[in-house]
């Protein structure tokens, strides 16, 4: 099978198992975005040479935390969920005092690893409950939703990037991204989230737009920012656990970085 066959087959591989996640099950959802989570902690911890369980236990008790506490307990409420999230960065500093390690360096990627991939994953989980009125009823068409918007912009990112690329937008860290590329993506995604808004009525037209503007600025920014890591650790994919595209990390991090503002979004404003 040569390198475009195979990434095709694996890309929708990976687009059915999406799609399949966020309308067939919760269960189903909840599974599938804990093992992405676990692979992203996997792939980022060796691009910045982590060798800690910590960020497991950190993404475990994230994940329990979220679904499983008694439902009596208004733990969705932004400040509890952030309290909890301060809490469980205080265990690092006592876990250090007992070993050899360099505690600066040590912190520091642990932190790093918590704020970069734990957080957004444990906020993904609370993003389709936000829009309901029960606790842990989920909603995930939110999720596809997200998604849809990120490929449409991750696709014509490329499509008008290449027939029309001419300004590199951040060359010192990808030069093969450009100007012209990321506005072709940001109209067609504008675009994306106008079809959306008639199928996926649970949110109004304004704010699948804010999402769209938001998936274009901080999803872009989050793939910038991986390419930085793998630069500085001078490799070319995060893994090849995914043949023909690289890692999860890979085809995650747009998501990654903008799960958090949607959140923020969705919050002060939905």
């Amino acid at each position: 099978m040569n390198e475009f066959m195979k990434r095709l087959l694996f890309g929708l591989l990976y687009v059915l198992l999406v799609i399949t996640a966020t309308l067939y099950s919760t269960n189903f959802f909840l599974i599938l975005f804990f093992i992405f989570m676990n692979f992203c902690i996997y792939e980022f911890t060796k691009i910045i040479n982590l060798k800690s369980v910590y960020p497991y236990i950190l993404g475990i008790i994230s994940f329990y935390y979220i679904n499983y506490l008694d439902e009596s307990i208004n733990y969705l409420e932004p400040k509890n969920i952030i309290s909890v999230f301060i809490l469980l960065l205080f265990y690092p500093f006592i876990k250090v005092l007992f070993t050899k390690k360099n505690i600066l360096e040590h912190l520091g990627k642990v932190f790093l690893t918590y704020i970069y991939i734990i957080i957004p994953f444990s906020l993904l989980l609370v993003l389709p409950v936000l829009l309901t009125s029960q606790t842990n009823v989920y909603n995930t068409k939110i999720i596809l939703g997200i998604f849809i918007l990120i490929w449409t912009s991750d696709t014509f990112a490329y499509l008008v990037g290449k027939q029309f690329g001419k300004h590199k937008l951040f060359k010192r860290i990808s030069p093969k991204k450009t100007i012209e590329g990321f506005v072709g993506s940001f109209i067609f995604t504008l675009i994306a989230s106008f079809i959306l808004a008639n199928y996926f009525t649970f949110l109004d037209l304004k704010h699948w737009l804010a999402i769209a503007t938001l998936i274009c600025i901080f999803g872009s920014l989050g793939d910038l920012i991986e390419s930085m890591f793998k630069r500085q650790a001078n490799i070319k994919d995060s893994s090849n656990l995914i043949p023909g595209h690289g890692g999860f990390l890979d085809r995650l991090d747009s998501f990654i970085f903008a799960i958090p503002f949607i959140f923020i979004y969705l919050i002060l404003f939905q």
